[in-house]
This record gives C-alpha cells, structure tokens and sequence, in this order.
C-alpha cells in the first residue's frame, strides 16, 4: 500500500466513524480557548475544564487577566501541571494580546507564538479551531498515533509529524484531521496498551501489522 492510498483509506474510515470532531477542551470565546489551550499543556483536557470556570469567573477576559499578577492567577490553577510557570504565561499573555493586539486573539500563527505560553502546537490549535485555518497541532496524541498508523516516518519532532501529515492530508481536511488523530489516540490507540481489538484500522496499521497480527488473541477473535 502506498503511503497514499494509507491516507486515503484512514481518512475515510474517520469521516465515516467520526463526522463530527472537535475539540474538548470547554471555552466560549478566543480568549478562553487560548487560556484552556496553554493549561493544557502535558495536563488532561477534563483537568482543565474543572479548573476553568472558578478562572473565567473571577478573570473573564484579557482586559481583567492584565491586570493581574501570576500570584493573582496561581490558586484558580494549582491543580495543573506546572502552575508557576503557566500563572506566569496567562499573565504575560493577557497583557501582550491587550497591549499588543488590541486586545484581540491574532489568527496569525507567528503572531499567535509571540504570545508567552504559546507554542507552535498552541498556536495552529487556534488557528484551526478559531480561525478554521488549515493548520495541523501536534501533540503527544498526534505524534503516537501517526506513527503507530504509519502515516509518518522516521518522524523525530512534532514540526516533522506536522510536515508529513500536510503533505498528505487534503488542506480542507487538515484541522478535522488533528481532531481525529487526538481522540482516537485519547481512547483507541493509547500510549501504553493500545486497544487494537476495538480498533478500525488495524488492517491498514503498520503496528498491529507488525506486532499483533498473528497474536493468539486476535487470530483467536477472527475466529469466532
């Protein structure tokens, strides 16, 4: 199978079993997507929709979140990873974007990563999910699982992962691609014991391929 008839048959079988796939993170505007988006770095997105109302409610937007000090933002946060330092990039962020951007989320991806906190993965987050652009963010999810897949290769750094997926993913397809890719790895394929047995594509996976094809267990199950 050629790498592009792989993309091809993946890509189907998500917009057949995933039409509808967005992000989870909770959020109502640009701002509160942006912040939910820098707390979720290396912290679950369900963590982060618990901390997020008690924030929003007392710093509901840029304006009020300048005006604020990383100690003033540390105890609505003190149950994500690393709260020092992302106190630190919220508060530096929400001064930026009112000082710098007139208070308002650039759609801009180089402007979007001159913000503290923010990251190229952050950055084509809401690019994508904000702006509809089409910008591929990769994560731990995103890297594992298209690699287990095969529809990266050799890839070492998210840049790479987000280099090879583009050139294959129809642009138009791109920011639903990123979606689809996190949740399958959030519930399917994840990082420690993949669930290759409720899977839907272990028969183009390049891992299950190799590693499980002819394991008891599943030529006991094509069995049955």
């Amino acid at each position: 199978m050629t790498k592009k008839e792989l993309f091809k048959n993946v890509i189907e079988y998500f917009e057949r079993e995933m039409p509808v796939a967005e992000t989870e993170l909770q959020y109502k505007d640009p701002y509160q997507l942006l912040v939910a988006v820098i707390l979720s770095a290396q912290c679950t997105d369900k963590r982060v929709n618990e901390t997020t109302p008690a924030l929003f409610k007392k710093f509901p937007n840029a304006k009020a979140m300048a005006l604020a000090l990383p100690e003033d933002i540390l105890p609505f946060i003190k149950s994500i990873s690393y709260p020092n330092n992302k106190a630190k990039h919220l508060a530096g962020m929400a001064k930026m974007l009112v000082n710098e951007f007139k208070n308002i989320v650039p759609s801009d991806i180089d402007d979007l990563q001159k913000l503290p906190g923010v990251g190229r993965k952050t950055a084509n987050v809401i690019a994508s999910v904000v702006f509809d652009k089409a910008a591929m963010a990769v994560d731990t999810h995103v890297f594992r699982v298209s690699a287990r897949i095969g529809l990266t290769t050799n890839a070492k750094t998210p840049l790479q992962t987000e280099m090879q997926l583009i050139k294959y993913i129809p642009e138009s397809k791109i920011a639903r691609a990123h979606h689809w890719l996190i949740l399958h790895g959030r519930y399917v394929c994840i990082a420690r014991k993949p669930k290759c047995e409720i899977c839907g594509l272990t028969e183009f996976c390049k891992y299950f391929q190799k590693n499980l094809r002819n394991s008891r267990k599943f030529v006991a199950a094509a069995r049955e």
